[in-house]
């Protein structure tokens, strides 16, 4: 959201051409008409979501989905560009191969009654996150931390790669259950998470196999993992072999000197 900004942000859009509406649910049938001739008066995000806010009281909520990107500028007409957003500043094409990504349109206001956004636990990245908030969610619970931290209706928006690797910041094994860490645990899960989610947004995020920045540049965190892809590498912090366990059907990388 923050590489669409500069193209958006304060500029009329000129030109909503929607290619292709049946992605992972149907793009509204009033979606252009709702969003053409409107101003985008400001963009954000909420878990995986991007929001774009316009000055006919709309919200768009967007999300890419496994493989979908936002494409600025683009200079080709790709057979995957399913909805154009047109400004006098250039142009935003969602680009999606395989249709799992999302548009939905709603009134601002209710955009907090909205289902996709009222399930949402607390930003890891905002005030309501912390050690209190996380020893909420594991008072009682025997589900692994890693479940848990997954789980987008206790904490918004983690993803498998920064789960993973915010574990081995913390020293925290993936199948520790939620009623076994301690009060330092958790102290320092609070603080890892939000340090290595900070540490990927620097590097423009994780690409691994199709992922890229709006601008195209990709991103540079895969080379700072620490155990995320590197089952049987040797652990930069302390040599032991990197392990793997599958998870809830999830791949969950670890160092098992490391993490208790």
């Amino acid at each position: 959201m923050r590489g669409i900004a500069p193209l958006i942000e304060g500029e009329v859009l000129s030109r909503v051409e929607v290619r292709r509406p049946d992605l992972r649910w149907p793009v509204p049938a009033d979606f252009r008409q709702r969003l053409q001739g409107a101003c985008v008066t400001g963009t954000g995000r909420r878990a995986k979501y991007g929001l774009i806010h316009t000055d006919r009281g709309d919200t768009v909520i967007l999300h890419l989905g496994m493989s979908g990107r936002l494409r600025l500028d683009p200079q080709d007409a790709a057979a995957h560009d399913h909805v154009i957003f047109e400004t006098a500043r250039g142009t935003v094409a969602l680009n999606d191969p395989r249709r799992f990504g999302s548009l939905h349109i709603v009134p601002t206001e209710a955009l907090d009654s909205h289902p996709l956004i009222a399930a949402c636990g607390p930003e890891p990245l905002g005030p309501a996150f912390g050690a209190d908030h996380l020893r909420a969610v594991t008072r009682g619970s025997t589900s692994p931390i890693k479940t848990l931290l997954l789980d987008g209706r206790r904490v918004a928006g983690l993803g498998n790669i920064y789960v993973c690797e915010a574990l081995f910041e913390a020293g925290v094994r993936p199948t520790r259950r939620g009623t076994r860490l301690t009060r330092a645990d958790i102290e320092r899960l609070a603080t890892a998470i939000p340090h290595v989610l900070q540490r990927a947004i620097a590097a423009g995020g994780s690409t691994l196999r199709d992922y890229a920045q709006p601008s195209g540049d990709l991103g540079y965190f895969q080379h700072d993992f620490h155990v995320y892809g590197r089952e049987g590498r040797p652990c930069r912090r302390c040599g032991t072999v990197i392990g793997r366990i599958v998870q809830s059907g999830r791949s969950s990388f670890y160092c098992p000197s490391c993490q208790r």
